[in-house]
């Protein structure tokens, strides 16, 4: 029988495990180029096709104005101070609902993941409240608590805290029970052993409900801003957007959407996105996002 090479089978071995990315060695322009450009050609495409809509005349311009009429708009508000103003009232209600949102759904999906007398009384509740389109707590919530902040944050936590518990819990389901016996077996209680244990290893699953909650935050933040008008509300995106609607000013509109969006692609890219690879990564998932 052949001798064989342990060192050779050991480098094998370490080659297998060393991510896809790491092995190619520096990226440098090859990186630049997967990551930026295809949303930089997309972009471009679109501006290109909406440039020819704009040109064909298919619609009036009150219907349809040109990028150039948006990037006017937007250089007129920005001169103004209102992006700025706007995008602060809306960015800062919405991560500070996000957070207290994630302070409360954490728990309460360890809570309903573990003890199965609440997972049968809340559990499907749970399911139900984050199938329910945000826009039904609005009307509820302005007369509960007033046209103020407090409406607003009660409908971004109805809105995120289901998705983010949801999240949680489906996360836990997936952990292997081995795992908590040797948890117990090591000593770990039960604060322990849901810090130690539990949480890391459903943290995939925990993180995918994180980033449903901050979409469900966001969005829960818009319909409450453009339903709920008050000058004790300032104005956010969701004010401008529908102001623009009032004074049928569609420049105005579609700046306040690509706002909206530009928001929400911006947390995804610079929090979300880098996170989600980091874990994946640690877990030797090389099918991770660039």
């Amino acid at each position: 029988m052949p001798e064989v090479d342990h060192r050779a089978l050991e480098a094998g071995l370490d080659a297998l495990d060393t991510p896809a990315a790491e092995q190619r060695g520096p990226r440098g322009l090859r990186r630049f180029a997967a990551v930026v450009l295809p949303p930089a050609v997309a972009v471009v495409l679109i501006i290109v096709v909406w440039q020819a809509l704009w040109a064909s005349a298919l619609w009036p311009e009150w219907k349809l104005p040109s990028p150039l009429a948006v990037a006017g708009e937007f250089v007129r508000l920005a001169g103004e101070g209102r992006i700025t103003e706007t995008l602060w009232t809306s960015t800062h209600r919405a991560v500070l609902g996000f957070l207290v949102a994630v302070a409360i759904g954490t728990p309460l999906g360890l809570v309903v993941a573990r003890v199965r007398v609440v997972r049968a009384a809340i559990g499907p509740l749970l399911s139900g409240l984050q199938s329910l389109p945000s826009v039904a707590w609005v009307p509820a919530a302005v007369l509960w608590l007033g046209l103020n902040d407090s409406m607003i944050y009660a409908v971004v936590l109805l809105g995120a805290v289901p998705s983010i518990a949801n999240g949680l819990v489906a996360g836990i389901d997936q952990v292997p029970p081995l795992l908590l016996r040797v948890g117990s077996v090591l000593g770990a209680g039960r604060l322990q052993s849901a810090r130690h244990v539990l949480l890391p290893a459903a943290l995939p699953g925990y993180l995918a409900g994180l980033k449903q909650g901050w979409a469900f935050s966001w969005r829960s933040l818009m319909a409450a801003e453009i339903i709920a008008r008050s000058p004790d509300l300032g104005i956010g995106l969701g004010q401008l957007l529908e102001q623009g609607r009032l004074l049928t000013d569609m420049s105005t509109v579609i700046t306040a959407i690509l706002l909206i969006l530009a928001v929400g692609v911006g947390v995804d890219l610079l929090f979300f996105r880098p996170l989600e690879r980091r874990v994946l990564r640690s877990r030797g998932l090389t099918g991770a996002p660039a």
